[in-house]
């Protein structure tokens, strides 16, 4: 039995010797959980510098995406606003158009073509005195021929 005993003491002293190594072992993984809390505590400070500044970039890129975007809108509606207003000048000066042919021409030609022959008449009034002047100018001429006629006649 000694040869028993003297295993199980050796077993004993092997599994003490084994729970020394182990209690070494977890005093080094305590000093380095220790200095990784510490490093995680830093490395969360640091990430939590990085995210305030990541926000405040990123809050700078949406104001300037929020401007951007406001500008091009005005532009757009600027652009739209000065087709549709194109587009409404030329509709309105198409209907004048359209008003003045189908509405004004005709109520004009009605009044014209009586001003027209009012204008004719008033030409032909106006010379009216050529007319007169042409039977005068016969009459004259005539009775000069005549008085010819007749003083070569009595001469003779």
């Amino acid at each position: 039995m000694t040869d028993l005993v003297t295993a199980r003491e050796e077993l004993m002293a092997v599994a003490i010797g084994q729970l020394g190594e182990l209690l070494d072992r977890m005093d080094t993984l305590a000093l380095k959980l220790d200095a990784s809390q510490l490093a995680l505590t830093l490395v969360s400070t640091e990430l939590a510098e990085q995210v305030i500044a990541y926000e405040t970039r990123m809050a700078g890129i949406t104001e300037n995406a929020k401007l951007k975007a406001v500008q091009y809108i005005a532009l757009r509606a600027d652009e739209m606003a000065r087709g549709t207003m194109d587009a409404q000048t030329r509709a309105m000066e198409e209907a004048a158009r359209t008003v003045f042919r189908n509405e004004v021409g005709p109520a004009l030609q009605r009044v014209t073509v009586p001003l027209q022959h009012v204008a004719d008449l008033a030409r032909k009034g106006a010379r009216a005195w050529e007319w007169w002047l042409l039977h005068a100018a016969t009459a004259v001429l005539s009775s000069a021929i005549s008085w010819a006629m007749a003083a070569w006649l009595w001469l003779r």
